[in-house]
């Protein structure tokens, strides 16, 4: 795409090209993203920058129980009380390569083009996870749009594409998929010690609680209508059909 498209669009990316003509992205949309779920307790969080976007990541952190330290030199009032509180660190200073030392991931969240970059050339160094946002090529993970219910979370990504239209679907599925779904998966779990100690393989496990999931009558329904109790004697039914000889 010629770069005159971008007239007045200063380049945010590692390859300093003054002005923006996408080279830098044309390869996304083919890149295989391995999607995981991390576990952050206990693991050092960093996010360099203290403005609303800062404010955000930071807020996703803790809501996975991150250890979070915030590095700005200034931040807005909702960042200011959580470090007032307690609940993040917060070093009140320009950003340091030293930072990331002993840090788990990453998050640059800066107006600054030089400072992202730096962020995320300092992190690559270190082998760290990283990543500046709205920049997906200053990234090595991307943050879908989540829908979170109980331990349910349901992740949609575009790639870097189109945030946005992560966050569309995002919010069309959230109805779709919500308190049911996460309701089955606790009274699913209540079971998982019981399946590991009796059902000697994998594949008895696997068909256990596909049985369940998709037995008539259907526990989602079950559950949408309040009748928690008949998803039990569901449960407990399939215990006894699948129980060893």
């Amino acid at each position: 795409m010629p770069a005159q498209a971008y007239a007045g669009k200063e380049c945010v990316c590692q390859l300093r090209k003054g002005m923006c003509d996408q080279s830098c992205v044309q390869g996304m949309l083919d890149t295989p993203f391995y999607i995981a779920c991390l576990r952050l307790t206990g693991r050092r969080c960093l996010v360099v920058g203290g403005g609303d976007v800062g404010l955000e990541k930071v807020e996703g952190l803790l809501a996975c129980d991150g250890d979070v330290t915030l590095v700005s030199p200034e931040a807005v009032p909702e960042l200011e009380e959580l470090a007032a509180e307690g609940s993040i660190g917060w070093d009140r200073r320009e950003y340091r390569p030293e930072d990331l030392e002993g840090t788990f991931i990453v998050i640059a969240a800066t107006g600054d083009t030089d400072v992202n970059i730096r962020v995320f050339e300092d992190a690559e160094r270190r082998a760290m996870l990283v990543n500046v946002v709205d920049v997906p090529p200053l990234c090595n993970f991307i943050l879908p749009a989540i829908i979170r219910s109980g331990p349910l979370a349901i992740a949609i990504s575009t790639a870097g594409a189109s945030p946005a239209l992560a966050k569309r679907i995002r919010d069309e599925i959230a109805d779709e998929y919500g308190e049911p779904y996460a309701r089955l998966a606790i009274l699913l779990n209540e079971v998982r010690g019981w399946a590991k100690g009796v059902l000697p393989t994998y594949q008895d496990r696997k068909v256990f609680f596909e049985s369940i999931v998709n037995g008539e009558p259907d526990p989602i329904e079950l559950l949408r209508g309040g009748d928690e109790a008949a998803v039990r004697d569901l449960i407990a039914a399939a215990q006894q059909t699948h129980q060893p000889a």
